[in-house]
């Protein structure tokens, strides 16, 4: 058995292409339109690691969709929590939950699937502006 992927539906593609490749960093591995189907695919994945994907479904059709307690998060390991949040917060991502133990992390994504960002390694040093942030919202 292998793990593949984990779909979430979003309601605007291009938003949330902005948020998991542009602000994140993910890379767009493959795009597929669906017209029979009335939908969109994309597969995206961290660099150089394209054995965990994230499939992005987007429903040409609109509908509501509402969170469930059954999804919690995406997680991704990063090399430079610090770094990774203020690209974050460079393309306006708010941090809801901001690494004040250099190790940890959490922002949303435009359809508010919450991504939980960690430290690959042991945690860094607590550092500034970061060590005194509160959360904000809910994460």
């Amino acid at each position: 058995m292998k793990y593949l992927h984990t779909m979430v539906r979003v309601t605007d593609l291009d938003a949330s292409l902005r948020f998991y490749r542009d602000a994140l960093g993910l890379e767009l591995i493959a795009r597929r339109e669906v017209p029979q189907g009335r939908f969109t695919l994309a597969f995206l994945a961290a660099p150089g690691d394209t054995e965990a994907q994230v499939e992005l479904t987007y429903n040409w059709d609109p509908e509501a969709y509402t969170g469930g307690r059954n999804f919690g998060h995406l997680a991704y390991a990063v090399d430079d929590i610090y770094a990774m949040c203020q690209r974050l917060v460079d393309h306006g991502i708010t941090i809801n939950r901001p690494p004040r133990d250099g190790r940890m992390a959490f922002v949303r994504s435009p359809d508010d699937i919450s991504i939980e960002l960690l430290q690959r390694g042991g945690s860094l040093p607590p550092a500034e502006p970061w060590a005194s942030m509160p959360n904000v919202g809910s994460w």
